[in-house]
Parts: C-alpha cells; sequence; structure tokens
C-alpha cells in the first residue's frame, strides 16, 4: 500500500488576515496549520519526507504542499494516482465547530478547516489526481504525533506523550502504545497550553510566535530563573492527575482578543515587563524572563511525565509534537532517571504529524512494523550531472578541485576544519525534521574561541547568544560529554553537560552553562559523515565538529546544489564540499 500522509492548512494565515486587515504580520502567526510537510510510505517503509519551506523557500510555510507531495512520489517513481490514501494529519470533524461555536469559527471552520475545504486544496493543487475524494482521509493530530513517535522508536510497550501548542483542541496528550496499537490515557485542553504559553512569552521577548522558541532556549542560560519565578508559579497550576491549568489564557474574551490573545499579553506586560521591540537591544530583564519561562517548561514537562510514569509502570517513553524540540527540557528529563530510554521523533513538530498521519493509517489500515527511524536522510538526493551543472553556472567565480572518493574528500574536508576555515558540506539525501544531521552542514572547529562569533555573524547572520551544537563519533561521545558509553544522541534534540575538564578547549560548541545540544554519529546510520568526523580526529585529536544547518537566518535548508552554491557565494564560509568537489571562490 502507498500512502502519501500531509500536515498544513494553506490558508489559515490568508483566513486570518481577512477577518483582520489591519492586524500585524506577528499576530497573524498565531494559527495552526503551519511546517506543512508530505511523507510517503510504501507496504509500511518510509520510503522519503520533507517540509514544504525546502521546496517553496518560505521558511515555516503553511502552503498546500504539493512540492513535497511530488517529490515523495516522484523519488518512489510513483505517478501521484498510483497513491492508494492521502491523509491529512488535522481533523476537526468530531469537534462541530459549525454548531457550536463563534460566526467567525464557523467561517473559518468552512474555509480552512473542513473537509470540503481540504478536498478542494487537492483539487486546486494537484490537478491530475481529478476527484480522488475517496483517497482522501483524516487522522485527529494528537494521534499523528502519537504514531509518529510510537512506530518509530522500535518499542513495543512505552509510554507517549505529546506536547504541542494546539491540534484541533488539545494541547496535551498521552498515550500507552503496546502491541502496535495507541490507547489514549490522558488529553488536555488547548485552553490551557503550556505550548501556547511558551510561544506568548517568546513573541513578548520580541521573537516570532510558531518560529522562535528555540532562540529562548539558548537565550535562557545568560538570565536567573528566580527574577519572574512567582508569576509562572501563580499562572501554570500543576494538578496531582498530571494536569495542568493557566488562568490567563483564559482572560480572552473579544474576537480580536481571542485571536491575538491580547489580554493574556496585556498581563504580560503588566506583571512582567514591557513588550520588547525585536530591533530593541535584550537586557538582563529579557534573559531572566527567558530562563524563568524555560524553568517552567523544565517543570511542566518533569510534572506530566514524572504523573504518567507512575501510573503506568513504563520505563521507556517516546515524544512528539513541537513542545518536544525543546532540547534543554528533554536534557533534563534525560537526567532524570524517570525513564530507561527516551526517544524524541526527529521531526516532533508539525512536519513530522505527516509521517504520523501516514504511519496512523497504515497501523489501522494494514499493519505496521514498528522499527526504530535512522538517522532521517528522507529528502531528494542531485546526481553528478545536477552538481556539476550547477557549478558550471558560476565557472568564472569559482575553482573546483575534484577528489576520486569519499575518503579523499574527507581528509581535504578535515583538514579545512583543522586550519580555521568554516566548511559548508552538502551531501547525499536532506533531512527530515528541523537539524542539520551531516547533509546539509556548515562546520567548524570547536575548539577555537572566535568561532561561535564568527559563524553567528558572518555565516548565519543571526543572534550573537545563539549556541551551536557538536556532532561527534558514538565511540568517543563519552569522553567529552556527561552520558554514559555508546550513548545514541543521533538527532540532535537534547542538550547533556560538557565534561568539566574539557569546556575551556570546546569553547565553540559549549553555552554558558555547560551544556551543549550534542549529535552522536554513528558508521552504520550516518557513514559519510561519520568518515568525516574520523578524519577531523586524525588532524584535531578530536572526532568532533561544530555543526550547524547550511543556511542563513530566514532561511530554510538548503536543499538543492543551486541554494548551496548561492549561499555559500552569498556569505563568510570558507569553502564548500559539493559532493566529492572542493569549491572556493576564485581569487
Amino acid at each position: 500500500m502507498k500512502i502519501i500522509g500531509w500536515s498544513g492548512f494553506e490558508n489559515a494565515m490568508a483566513f486570518k488576515a481577512g477577518e483582520f486587515p489591519d492586524m500585524d504580520l506577528r499576530d497573524l502567526r498565531i494559527v495552526q496549520g503551519q511546517d506543512s510537510a508530505a511523507a510517503l510510505l510504501v507496504d509500511g517503509e518510509i520510503v522519503a519526507a520533507g517540509a514544504e519551506e525546502r521546496f517553496n523557500g518560505q521558511k515555516h510555510s503553511g502552503a498546500f504542499p504539493a512540492g513535497a507531495i511530488r517529490y515523495c512520489a516522484a523519488s518512489a517513481g510513483l505517478e501521484l494516482g498510483e497513491i492508494d490514501a492521502f491523509v491529512h494529519a488535522f481533523d476537526y470533524r468530531p469537534y462541530k465547530f459549525p454548531h457550536s461555536r463563534t460566526e467567525l469559527a464557523k467561517r473559518r471552520y468552512r474555509e480552512v478547516y473542513s473537509r470540503e475545504a481540504l478536498l478542494r486544496r487537492v483539487r486546486d493543487s494537484l490537478p491530475e489526481l481529478g476527484e480522488a475524494a475517496d483517497k482522501v482521509h483524516h487522522v485527529e493530530h494528537h494521534l499523528a504525533h502519537a504514531a509518529s513517535a510510537y512506530y518509530t522508536s522500535g518499542w513495543d510497550d512505552c509510554l507517549v506523550t505529546v506536547l504541542d501548542g494546539m491540534g484541533e483542541v488539545h494541547s496535551i496528550s498521552v498515550w500507552h502504545g503496546k502491541g502496535g496499537r495507541l490507547e489514549c490515557i490522558h488529553k488536555q485542553s488547548a485552553d490551557h497550553s503550556i505550548g501556547v504559553l511558551y510561544s506568548l512569552v517568546t513573541l513578548h521577548l520580541g521573537f516570532d510566535f510558531n518560529s522562535d522558541e528555540y532562540k529562548i532556549m539558548g537565550l535562557a542560560p545568560y538570565g536567573d530563573p528566580a527574577r519572574f519565578q512567582g508569576f509562572f508559579e501563580e499562572q501554570v497550576e500543576l494538578h496531582d492527575d498530571g494536569s495542568l491549568r493557566i488562568p490567563c489564557l483564559g482572560l480572552n474574551e473579544t474576537p480580536l482578543e481571542r485571536e491575538t490573545y491580547g489580554k493574556t499579553r496585556a498581563l504580560l506586560g503588566e506583571k512582567l515587563l514591557p513588550a520588547r521591540d525585536p530591533e530593541a537591544d535584550i537586557t538582563d530583564a529579557h534573559r531572566d524572563l527567558a530562563a524563568s519561562l524555560q524553568d517552567c517548561l523544565n517543570q511542566v514537562i518533569h510534572h506530566i511525565c514524572a504523573h504518567f510514569a507512575r501510573q503506568s509502570g513504563l520505563r521507556k517513553l517516546a515524544m512528539a509534537g513541537g513542545v518536544a524540540l525543546n532540547c534543554t527540557a528533554n536534557g533534563k528529563l534525560l537526567y532524570s532517571g524517570l525513564f530507561d530510554d527516551i526517544y524524541v521523533q526527529p521531526a516532533a513538530a508539525d512536519d513530522g504529524a505527516a509521517l504520523g498521519a501516514a504511519l496512523a493509517h497504515a497501523a489501522e489500515s494494514e499493519g505496521l512494523a514498528n522499527r526504530r527511524m535512522p538517522v532521517p536522510f528522507l529528502g531528494p538526493d542531485y546526481d553528478e550531472a545536477a552538481l556539476d551543472a550547477e557549478l558550471a553556472k558560476v565557472a568564472e567565480r569559482v575553482e573546483v578541485e575534484r577528489f576520486g572518493s569519499l575518503s579523499e574528500t574527507c581528509a581535504a574536508a578535515a583538514r579545512c576544519i583543522a586550519d580555521g576555515q568554516v566548511v559548508a558540506w552538502f551531501r547525499g539525501r536532506m533531512e527530515f525534521g528541523p537539524r542539520a544531521l551531516g547533509h546539509r552542514s556548515i562546520l567548524a572547529d570547536p575548539g577555537r574561541p572566535e568561532m561561535r562569533d564568527r559563524v553567528n555573524a558572518m555565516v548565519k547572520m543571526r543572534e550573537a547568544f545563539r549556541p551551536f551544537a557538536p556532532a561527534v563519533t558514538l565511540e568517543s561521545v563519552q569522553d567529552w560529554f556527561e552520558v554514559e558509553p555508546g550513548s545514541e544522541l543521533p538527532y540532535m534534540i537534547f542538550i547533556v553537560n560538557v565534561r568539566e575538564a574539557h569546556r575551556e578547549s570546546l569553547p565553540a560548541i559549549t553555552h554558558v552553562d555547560g551544556t551543549a545540544r550534542v549529535q552522536t554519529v554513528s558508521a552504520e546510520s550516518n557513514a559519510a559523515f561519520h568518515e568525516l568526523l574520523r578524519h577531523v580526529g586524525q588532524t584535531t585529536g578530536r572526532e568532533m565538529v561544530l555543526n550547524t544547518s547550511f543556511n542563513v537566518k530566514g532561511q530554510p535548508m538548503v536543499n538543492t546544489p543551486q541554494e548551496a552554491v548561492e549561499t555559500f557565494l552569498g556569505t563568510g564560509i570558507d569553502v564548500l564540499f559539493l559532493g566529492d568537489r572542493c569549491v572556493r571562490r576564485k581569487g
């Protein structure tokens, strides 16, 4: 059976803009349905997946993922008509929006969320399918997230938690995955969403809702969480049954207030500090608020997971949902001892819900083998001719050295890194999910004190406080970080402690609090990148690099050779390795 799952609501922001024509763009982002994506299963095997942003160039795009869908089908040599099912990662039908909410909610349901609206999008975007309504199916959003975690965990019996801003009407759900089935044991209303609160404070701090929450995670270690702790203790109530209440999210009464959380945000300004202009300097007060918010989230996630771990007796945890991308909270769980093992689905946000929708449908209709997801290199690859054709377009601006093998390429790249150069690394299939895991990466020596500031300012063009992650061979991870030997952390989704003896020698990847967002690299699941790290170890004494995504601020991770070359030429990157080619600027 051939199944494509997809996520996103193309006209969610457009509908809101039509209803509130004077609304600021930053407020328009307070919607569901961003990060649209598609994923393909063929006879239960994950064949391809990609976020639409990588195909249309619009970061966090909610557009109908026609580019991603067409890529997935083409990658398997299929015509769209050969796909048996198209499964959307939302299902609003059980919640009777047309009958129980405001006129605005009814219009939004008809124009954005309803099955009829989705079928129109399918017909308009994929006309070659014709009507094909019988092929279009729906999965509730939190079930899609839960399926994405459970069916890729490789565990028959485990606890599954889903934490996000909002999916239909829920923000948290807890599941027992056993014997290939998922049973929901708890749901939390989105009226009390810790994800929404985190995003609103992100917005209050001058960053973007549904986009920049990870920046708060990076800013938090610079602040004092005690400063605003009282506010969060008052507003986030933790109950003995594992639930929570957030009264300040319920203050909004008018349609405009509900769309923007206007009264909630006014309370933030009254009780905490004035909203920061995005262009204003970041002060100690902003750092302290970020720290208090992150501390609150850590406590909430521990509260939920601890309660249901005790209740169920389960010692393995699988997680998904956008909040599950919070690496700091994940690291706290890892060190807590609550679980013997924790798995976070690497595309945990709504892009991964597309995969979950396909998995949930397959599990229901044909059964499904539960296997641990390898490093998710599920995006496009480009052949030698495509790489050469792109370089031919800029032949007057670059010089190219070619290598005869992967080993020669890795040896040359390792020398560049050891010499203090910033290297762009473009090889193989693109990653699925938000992290660059060694196929679309910018790399540098983590032992150089200047490298973090240089890469932030001259290459990534982003905020100076943002930390960088280390990629390290699986064989040596325990030498540098406080983890057990052989600890597999392949998705760059947990923050762990850098061993105190090495913090000063690893300044480019050690954050101000002595931690790092580590990625382990094995020869089995990430062979070419592992080979590179082995060569780096021979030149620097450490099988480790600074690894960040190959893009600049505001741009999705590069997908195509053209994007790779353009980004290289437009930044301070020293050298580009495009397959087995070393590309430098002439002169």
